[in-house]
């Protein structure tokens, strides 16, 4: 039993009245809990899907559609700030000196840095459908870093009590080996959209076939083209050949025939004739069905078709506005997923943490550029802020720090002030 073992022991053995105390790790009737891809080294068993290939993480992530979405998703997330705040009497404050606060805006580990952390923290919540985390604690039971743990290698849970509900353990292999049974304080879990409220579903297994027949698809051209783009082709003869005949007349036709050398001259005896049956892709709607599969893999993904470059119906008309709507409706409620996670796992009573997508949303510069002058006419901001926002710094001897307010402006209710005037003799 180490030393941190002493402090935990010691912190779970008296609980403040007011707070809820868990049970014992070891629960009853829930240590035989296994799973089939507990221990499968982080990777989810591919599975066939109708189109006749398997699906898995990797044939995945060899489409270049569901590369780009996921590309563009853990990207645009990564770079955008966590903050800590703190709620107070006169609006929230700033809590980024926090020790978690540090974690996922200076250095979450030793070897990774936090753009780095949450990208591979939203690449597994998209690819597996749950995040998890080992969190190591330092002086004071603070948090001081972060472990991913692979997906498959850990398993919630339940325990349940009438008294107290639902409470959520977890089985889990750390990277030294270990297997072990951890509370819910030493497992920092991020699940996406859920039927059970605890485990996140996995879209590579339940979008299969759309994957499948992309996979399916992309295979077929590059058979097509490996083949130098010649359709199949039928020796036929009137004669009667053997069994035997005709797999040795097929072996010497595709090794001097097949591939992309289309310059080899075919001399056929026993009166056989070639016969090459041809593919009209266009009839068979070749590109249009890999426009489809694009389009269908932006709404598996939850990217808008032009970010991932399928712009047959892009006018940029309103590019400000689609961007936008990224943020609100396509990662917004990531951004939420994980704040609130972050903040339950972390965050002192009266504190929560917050992604700030302000650099997200900004229009262009004559458009922002309007909007801090309004801002600046109402009295919303002073210069130093606004300077801020552009990443200038204060302007010197405090002379950024006054707030406007337009002299023809007066508060609601109250008369104007009289103002004495001199009479003037014309």
């Amino acid at each position: 039993m180490g030393l941190m073992d002493l402090f935990r022991g010691r912190e779970s053995a008296a609980p403040a009245a007011n707070l809820r105390s868990e049970p014992p790790v070891t629960a009853s009737g829930a240590s035989n809990v296994q799973s089939a891809t507990q221990w499968s080294n982080g990777y989810v068993t591919a599975g066939a899907s109708r189109a006749g290939v398997a699906v898995s993480e990797n044939s995945a992530l060899s489409i270049p559609a569901t590369l780009q979405a996921l590309r563009i998703l853990t990207g645009v997330f990564a770079m955008t700030p966590l903050h800590a705040y703190t709620k107070g009497e006169r609006g929230r404050a700033s809590a980024d000196h926090l020790p978690s606060a540090k974690l996922f805006r200076e250095s979450p580990n030793s070897h990774q840095t936090p753009f780095s952390f949450m990208e591979l923290a939203m690449a597994d919540l998209m690819l597996s459908g749950d995040f998890y985390a080992y969190v190591s604690r330092g002086n004071g039971f603070s948090p001081s870093a972060l472990t991913r743990l692979l997906p498959g290698s850990v398993l919630p849970v339940q325990h349940f009590d009438r008294a107290d509900g639902i409470t959520v353990f977890y089985d889990a292999t750390l990277p030294d080996g270990t297997r072990e049974r951890f509370p819910s304080r030493d497992i920092l879990h991020v699940a996406g959209f859920s039927r059970d409220g605890i485990n996140g579903l996995n879209p590579i297994r339940y979008a299969r076939d759309a994957l499948g027949s992309t996979i399916a698809t992309n295979q077929h051209t590059a058979d097509f083209w490996g083949r130098g783009g010649k359709p199949s082709t039928v020796l036929q003869t009137s004669g009667k050949i053997s069994p035997e005949d005709k797999k040795a007349i097929r072996y010497d036709w595709q090794s001097l025939y097949s591939g992309l050398s289309g310059e080899s001259v075919a001399v056929l005896d026993q009166d056989l004739k070639a016969e090459f049956l041809t593919h009209n892709m266009k009839d068979n709607q070749m590109l249009e069905t890999r426009q489809f599969q694009v389009v269908d893999l932006a709404r598996l993904w939850g990217v808008p078709p032009h970010l991932i470059f399928e712009l047959s119906r892009a006018t940029f008309s309103n590019i400000e506005q689609q961007s936008l709507e990224f943020v609100i409706y396509h990662l917004g409620p990531h951004y939420t997923r994980f704040a609130q996670a972050i903040t339950k796992a972390f965050a002192p009573h009266g504190h929560y943490f917050e992604h700030l997508t302000d650099a997200l949303t900004r229009g262009d510069l004559k458009s922002r550029m309007e909007a801090y002058w309004q801002q600046r006419q109402m009295g919303m901001v002073n210069g130093d802020e606004l300077r801020r926002r552009e990443n200038l710094s204060e302007i010197p001897d405090g002379a950024g720090q006054e707030y406007w307010r337009p002299s023809n402006m007066a508060i609601a209710g109250q008369r104007p002030a009289e103002q004495e005037t001199d009479n003037v003799e014309e």
